[in-house]
């Protein structure tokens, strides 16, 4: 039920609502990972990912229907304005991408003590294939928000804040398919 123009409601961001409006091609009142793809572009213009679409819808989807509302959407474009301004302030040489180094003094603002190596192993990870060396926006949210998913899955099993935890195998996998599915 997608309202008259001008007809905003309350809660939801007027730019995030003027998107919906423009994406929502087959006028259903949602959005799928298809169309949210249309809507979503990294600094060098080319598409988000497959899979960062597919991770955000998922994200958002509060019914489990592989599709956002308006008010998902909503939530989301807020989502992804917040990652933008990260990205932003870390691409220190306005490259539209991010590399090791800046990966790593992101991730140290959101508080992760991580190494250079593995930092760099990232970017090496989720880079496109071809392309110059660092990661677009759409995998740098991918990456990060990959990595507070896991994050808590980690405390949720550190009761004592040790820094180490034991797990089985299968608990493993049952956390990573969670948190990563």
């Amino acid at each position: 039920s997608i309202l008259p123009s001008g007809n905003i409601p309350p809660g939801v961001n007027p730019e995030a609502y003027q998107w919906f409006q423009t994406v929502d091609t087959d006028h259903s009142g949602f959005i799928n990972p298809k169309e949210l793809k249309q809507a979503l572009v990294n600094s060098n213009y080319s598409a988000f990912n497959d899979e960062t679409c597919l991770m955000m819808i998922n994200m958002f989807d509060k019914t489990r229907t592989g599709r956002i509302d308006l008010f998902g959407f909503s939530a989301l474009w807020d989502f992804i304005q917040r990652w933008r301004v990260l990205f932003q302030q870390h691409d220190r040489d306005c490259s539209g991408s991010i590399s090791g180094m800046e990966l790593q003094q992101a991730l140290a603002q959101m508080g992760y003590n991580l190494s250079p190596q593995f930092s760099e192993n990232l970017v090496r990870r989720y880079a496109m294939r071809g392309a110059r060396p660092g990661i677009q926006l759409d995998r740098f949210i991918q990456v990060c928000t990959q990595l507070q998913s896991m994050t808590q899955v980690f405390r949720e099993r550190d009761t004592g804040m040790t820094g180490n935890i034991r797990l089985s195998y299968e608990d493993f996998l049952s956390g990573a398919v969670t948190r990563l599915m």
